[in-house]
This record gives structure tokens, sequence and C-alpha cells, in this order.
């Protein structure tokens, strides 16, 4: 009930806006005893994923949280996982505003954000800082004005700076508002980003004396044969998870609604079907060889377990949780 009038508070505004003044608060509550808001305890349900326990299998997705400004407030919520970018090496401010719109009567989102962020040292700063008791995973990426050709770089860079302080590292390769990106799940582009990401995992694992998993993270928009190629991949690299899926460019399920012209990637309900068919896939093609993480239009109890039962070992939501709030984490908890 609480969330609601929230919501509803927060949707007279532009969808940016609320956005921060979200983040705002939560910070400013954080500590006090105005958590009360979101603070809730739930049951233990832990899972054992890419070598790591996650006391239950909801997580947040990247994006609601860039710069890793309310991990508290996160884990108070009672996420199995928080995971907090997207980072770079650079600061920079993204795309021009307006780049964040709401298709409400889809529950749905389209964002053209382009990684806008503070860059990676101020995050991991505000990591050092945090207290939290959830798995924390950082996703990395690369600077705009960073040639493609050059990507592999800003990956290191930012894996180097992150790796000490995450509980794994999420390699956003699959986001469709930088230009170019998407490239690098192809071919040999992925073979040369893979070999370089784990000899940087196995100097960095000798230098702190622990392993960070390494998840990629994939576009719903992939053809069946690239998905095989991908997964072949994947499993000749001994990646050690994968993330599906990120937003979407089809527009079929929302035309004709509010803003779904919009360029930009869509979440939310309308990427519901197809990520779980990603899901479903890659489950089937990877064969047990590493883990998947499913994300896309989880909103509810149900889409959650359908993510599970399609083959997913943790669920995380984004969409589901600006139009829903906290409640929906327990929810999912509670019913796994």
């Amino acid at each position: 009930m609480l969330y609601r009038l929230a919501r509803a508070g927060f949707f007279q505004l532009d969808a940016e806006k609320a956005h921060d003044l979200a983040i705002q608060n939560f910070k400013r509550f954080t500590g006090t005893p105005l958590d009360l808001f979101y603070r809730q305890q739930l049951p233990h349900r832990p899972v054992e994923c890419m070598g790591i326990t996650f006391r239950n299998p909801v997580g947040l997705a990247a994006g609601l949280d860039k710069n890793g400004e309310c991990i508290e407030a996160f884990d108070a919520m009672g996420f199995g996982f928080v995971e907090v970018g997207t980072v770079t090496p650079r600061p920079q401010p993204g795309n021009e505003q307006p780049r964040l719109f709401r298709l409400v009567e889809a529950e749905g989102i389209i964002n053209r954000m382009g990684f806008n962020n503070l860059g990676v040292d101020h995050l991991v700063d505000n990591v050092k800082k945090a207290k939290f008791s959830c798995v924390l995973g950082i996703n990395i990426g690369k600077n705009k004005d960073t040639p493609i050709e050059k990507g592999a770089e800003d990956y290191l860079i930012c894996m180097d700076k992150v790796y000490e302080h995450a509980g794994y590292i999420a390699i956003n390769i699959s986001s469709p508002n930088t230009p170019g990106l998407r490239t690098l799940q192809y071919g040999a582009a992925l073979d040369e980003l893979l070999v370089a990401l784990k000899e940087k995992q196995a100097q960095l694992a000798e230098k702190y004396n622990k392993y960070v998993p390494l998840a990629l993270k994939i576009a719903p928009d992939l053809e069946d044969q690239e998905l095989e190629q991908i997964c072949q991949s994947l499993i000749k690299h001994k990646i050690d998870g994968v993330i599906a899926t990120n937003t979407t460019l089809d527009r079929s399920i929302v035309g004709g609604m509010k803003h779904a012209n919009e360029a930009g990637g869509l979440s939310g309900r309308p990427l519901q079907s197809r990520s779980t068919q990603v899901i479903r896939q890659l489950h089937e093609l990877l064969d047990g060889h590493l883990p998947i993480i499913g994300v896309g239009g989880i909103d509810d109890f149900v889409s959650a377990k359908e993510k599970l039962m399609a083959g997913s070992t943790l669920v995380q939501v984004y969409s589901g949780f600006i139009y829903k709030g906290p409640g929906l984490v327990a929810d999912i908890v509670k019913n796994i």
C-alpha cells in the first residue's frame, strides 16, 4: 500500500527525475528509522551459483544503481544480490535527455541512457563505504568514445579496479545504447575479449588470493545460430556464468503505445516471453557447463518461477521492481 502511494507520486514526474529522486531518498533514509518504508525480513532461501552462496535467488539487475550509491538500501529490501553499474573507466554523461520512458499500459520501460555514470573510481569508493550482507555484482562496460577495437582495454581497466570488491563481475557487451557494443557478442571479437578477460581474472585471482566469477550479459535479439556460437565461446573459455537478457530493440508487442517508437532498449513485461525463450535455449546449448542468471520481465512469483523452470539458477528484477516495489522481492522469495 505504501509503495502504491509513493508510485502514484513518482509516476507524475519525468521518469529520470523520478529515478534520481528515489536514489536520493534511499541514500537519505539509509541508517535511519525511515528505512522501515522498505526494510524487509525475508526467509533464507540459499542458492549456490558460480561457487557463491546467495541468501536467496532474487537479485537487482544493473542499471538502477549505476554508481553504487544505494547498496545498503537494496540490501535492506532483502535482495539476495545487487548488481551495480554499468560502470566505465572514465565518467560520462550518457545520451541526451529525455532518455527514459515508461510504457505504463504494458508495464514496460524504454531507455537509451548510454552508460551514464561517474566512473569506476567513484563506484569503488562507494562500495568501500557500504555495509551489506548480500552478494555484490559489479557490471562493467566501455566508454562511448573508446573505439570498439580497443573496447577490451576498457573492460580490463574496470576489472582491475573492481575485482577486489566484487562478489562477481558482469561483462556488459549487449546494451543497445552504446554504438557498436553489441558487435562484441560475435565471432573473433568475442573470443578475443573472453581470452583477455580470463587472463586478467587469473592474474587478479593470484594477486588477491580470491576467485571472482565472470558473467557475460547477452542481448535477447540474437538469432539461433548466433546464440549457439556464443555458447560455444562461453564453454571454450570457461566463463563462469551468463546473464540473459539485456533489453530488446523489438517493438512488436508494444506497437501503437505511447513512447513505443522511442529509440533505446525495451525492458519489462513485453520482454518476458523472449527472455525466457533465450534462457530455455541457453539451458539446452550449455548443457550444465555454466549457470544462467535470468532477467527480463519478471514482475511476480509466477514469472520468476518460469525463468527458473526454463533453466536459470538466479533471477534479477528491474522494471518489475519499478512498477511493483520491494514487495515484489518478498513475493518471489517467500513463494520460491
